[in-house]
């Protein structure tokens, strides 16, 4: 497990995300998969409290098993680019809860997909050692073009040259999704991953529950 402060300022983030990103694995290292979670983080008190809930679903039954909820005073500011720090205490407050440990990780934001390739997916996955996956509902870096209007279509994402990950139709006549492998998996296998554990919503059942626990919907 790679660990680190959190008290850092804004340009020592920045230094340790560019080392990080060197540790981020891009190809699939994970054998079976019998459960998947998701991640989300919420705010409440004018963002005074950072939320966050993981949600355990099995898999392929994409059933919940068990849920963790935590909330943290909010210990950083709002800094673009900058989120995991504001939001990753809390996580892994919530994850160190857990009594079934996922074996793959969907988290609600980007991986690779970020200015210094280490959005909150890649972080996350990086300290925990678990493989995980950004799921984005808007784009942070990359250019793409026309996404065709069939689920299951993607298109890449590309940033500086670099393709770093996918602009997923996960359901048509939908706007699409931006996936992005956060740790140790591969682009193909993020979209693959993404689209088993998606049903009928434009969110995989992943996302839809924890954004659901964090944000105190029933």
């Amino acid at each position: 497990m790679n660990t680190h402060a959190w008290d850092l300022s804004p340009q020592d983030a920045i230094a340790l995300q560019k080392q990080w990103a060197d540790r981020v694995v891009l190809c699939d290292e994970f054998d079976e998969v019998r459960f998947v979670a998701g991640v989300d983080v919420g705010f409440e008190e004018n963002n005074k409290v950072t939320r966050a809930a993981i949600a355990v679903l099995s898999f392929p039954s994409l059933q919940l098993v068990e849920s963790a909820l935590v909330k943290q005073p909010t210990r950083y500011p709002y800094i673009p680019g900058l989120l995991s720090f504001r939001e990753m205490p809390a996580i892994l407050a919530a994850y160190s809860t857990l009594r079934t440990i996922p074996d793959l990780l969907l988290c609600d934001g980007q991986g690779v997909a970020h200015p210094r390739r280490l959005g909150i997916a890649s972080h996350l996955g990086v300290w925990l050692d678990k493989p995980a996956i950004g799921v984005g509902k808007s784009r942070l870096v990359g250019q793409y073009g026309p996404v065709p209007d069939v689920r299951g279509s993607w298109v890449a994402l590309v940033d500086k040259g670099e393709e770093v990950g996918a602009v997923l139709r996960s359901r048509q006549n939908v706007k699409p999704i931006f996936i992005s492998p956060g740790h140790k998996i591969s682009i193909d296998s993020a979209i693959k991953w993404t689209m088993a554990c998606t049903t009928r919503f434009k969110l995989p059942e992943t996302t839809r529950h924890a954004h659901h626990i964090a944000s105190n919907l029933k």
